[in-house]
């Protein structure tokens, strides 16, 4: 039973770590329909950006919040400058932004080299929590917090005006653009909130997995999983994508490790066979 509740607990942190990820996965490949897979290297580059700001900031959520915003102004260069010019065409946007991967991890190996490192758990959350025979890590429960707050934001960023501008200037771009809202800032801003969690995801993880080479491509393909099990463009089908998948390679990984991405993408086939657009995707 002890088993079980601390697979459950790392389990579901792990899918909040993975929902914050695919929240701004959602923002710019669900609803904008880019398929920017540099996405991992935001998340990449957000956690090396956070071993560096963390030795002068001494502090994890002033660093989180500056590495995010870095990450933002990275994303909203490369929407503004570069993607929005193919916002038609997915093969240049796959090839144009895989290529960029490619880049950013060779960028990456050279400045911080090819050994993996950890962004130290702030003082306040490197305790534990005992409960009957186990021992939970404070941090990680500060990560299903983190994980709730962020759904419960995005939720009511959706809801609001702005958020109702952004999926009414994604779904009629004339009609929207007819009543005064300028289309190319709000695509931007929209890119660039995502990069922005995709940063902030990469600097609250970094104690948890640590940061290392191959680890953009690795949780970039988790969050592509998560976004055809959940459907393109669903905050709802993003979070319990998350828990499904953040569940499933937990346990597997602890019971048969060798067999965790197959399970993963036995679930993902699955679901394209009982239901094409994904649990929460529109048909």
């Amino acid at each position: 039973m002890e088993f079980i509740f601390l697979q459950l607990f790392n389990g579901i942190s792990w899918a909040m770590l993975l929902f914050l990820f695919t929240a701004g996965f959602t923002l710019i490949f669900g609803l904008m329909k880019i398929i920017n897979l540099t996405h991992g290297s935001y998340y990449l580059f957000g956690a090396y950006f956070g071993i560096v700001v963390i030795s002068y900031a001494k502090n994890l959520l002033v660093t989180a919040i500056i590495g995010g915003i870095g990450i933002a102004i990275l994303g909203m260069l490369m929407q503004r400058f570069l993607l929005h010019r193919y916002e038609t065409s997915h093969q240049t946007q796959v090839l144009l932004t895989f290529g960029f991967t490619l880049f950013f991890a060779d960028l990456a190996l050279s400045i911080w080299g090819g050994e993996p490192k950890t962004i130290p758990v702030p003082h306040l959350l490197e305790s534990s929590i005992r409960l009957g025979g186990l021992t939970l890590p404070v941090y990680r429960f500060a990560l299903i917090l983190i994980g709730l707050l962020t759904a419960a934001l995005l939720w009511c960023f959706l809801k609001s005006k702005f958020g109702m501008l952004v999926r009414a200037g994604i779904e009629n771009e004339e009609m929207t653009a007819g009543v005064g809202v300028n289309i190319s800032l709000l695509k931007t801003l929209t890119f660039a909130g995502g990069a922005f969690l995709a940063g902030l995801a990469g600097v609250i993880g970094g104690p948890v997995i640590g940061v290392y080479p191959g680890l953009d491509m690795q949780i970039l393909l988790l969050s592509l999983v998560i976004v055809i099990i959940g459907g393109m463009g669903s905050l709802k089908g993003a979070f319990i994508g998350s828990l499904l998948v953040g569940l499933i390679d937990t346990f597997i990984k602890a019971l048969f490790p060798t067999f965790s991405l197959f399970a993963i993408f036995f679930i993902m086939a699955v679901t394209l066979v009982v239901r094409p657009s994904g649990l929460f995707g529109s048909e």
